[in-house]
């Protein structure tokens, strides 16, 4: 991997891990359009420690909050009914079942589940869904002719049901193309949650998984040797930065508008991408020989 892939494939990181797109299928994608090899799945996961720092640092007073709270839960009961300390419960059972799946699952997400086809569907799929959700939820916020305004849900009405759902579309992003912000916030929208604590819980939820993930990748990819480490940080620290960005950006973004303008960007990626592929202008496994 050359210093100017590393760049891109760093830019490209940071600018889509926290909107609805995907940065996992970008990423593919990327390397399939240039003609580089695919950066695999240990790039995307070691690459994603950059952009879940920017979590940590934006999100930091509500972490810092919610760790004290858990901690102190644990010995004394009054606690516990705390809502800071059951968000420290929920992040650990939402965190289940992509814990779960990530490790049954390990060999196809690392090799079938990255053919272009089916980044294409998931592309497609998840952008309707994730279409209907932000419809649903347009219609509760504006409420209409016959229809009073909807109240939906904020973190404090959270619970274990609702954070096991988030948890199970947290797992669905381990397919490239589905995208872990999209499938959660679509879930949380299903839910009747606002785009606010969708998006915020959708953030928090990902800390666990993610550093997990990207720890776990580390040592095998130290063990293994096949990463070039240098690039890879370099690409890492971009992430990081242009991550950072996104997140100000995106929060502030969804308390006014639509998530249709993804959707529209979905769907339209995934049929060029079918169009591509069913034209033989590109293979479902181009660059996949990892390097």
């Amino acid at each position: 991997m050359s210093w100017f892939e590393s760049f891109i494939l760093g830019l490209v990181q940071g600018l889509t891990e926290f909107l609805p797109i995907s940065s996992s299928a970008h990423l593919r994608l990327t390397a399939a359009f240039a003609g580089w090899h695919d950066p695999g799945a240990a790039f995307t996961a070691i690459t994603q420690i950059g952009t879940e720092t920017a979590v940590l640092i934006y999100f930091r007073k509500d972490i810092v909050r919610i760790v004290s709270a858990w901690f102190r839960s644990l010995t004394n009961k009054a606690l516990r009914s705390d809502h800071d300390a059951q968000m420290g419960w929920l992040v650990i059972v939402g965190s289940i079942p992509i814990g779960v799946l990530g490790v049954t699952f390990k060999d196809q997400i690392e090799g079938p589940f990255r053919d272009l086809r089916l980044i294409a569907t998931t592309l497609i799929v998840m952008g309707i869904v994730l279409g209907i959700a932000d419809r649903l939820a347009a219609r509760d916020e504006a409420g209409g002719k016959h229809r009073v305004v909807k109240q939906r849900k904020t973190l404090q009405e959270l619970g274990v049901r609702d954070g096991l759902i988030y948890g199970v579309c947290q797992a669905m992003a381990l397919i490239p193309g589905v995208s872990r912000s999209g499938a959660t916030i679509s879930g949380g929208l299903l839910m009747g949650y606002t785009r606010e604590a969708a998006a915020r819980y959708s953030f928090l939820l990902a800390i666990p998984a993610v550093l997990a993930s990207g720890v776990f990748e580390l040592k095998d990819a130290s063990a293994g040797g096949h990463v070039a480490w240098p690039q890879t940080i370099f690409a890492t620290v971009i992430a990081f930065a242009v991550g950072y960005a996104v997140i100000a950006w995106f929060m502030k973004f969804i308390t006014t508008k639509s998530f249709m303008p993804f959707v529209i960007y979905r769907i339209l990626l995934g049929i060029v991408l079918f169009i591509l592929v069913g034209t033989d202008a590109l293979s479902p496994h181009a660059g996949e020989s990892a390097g």
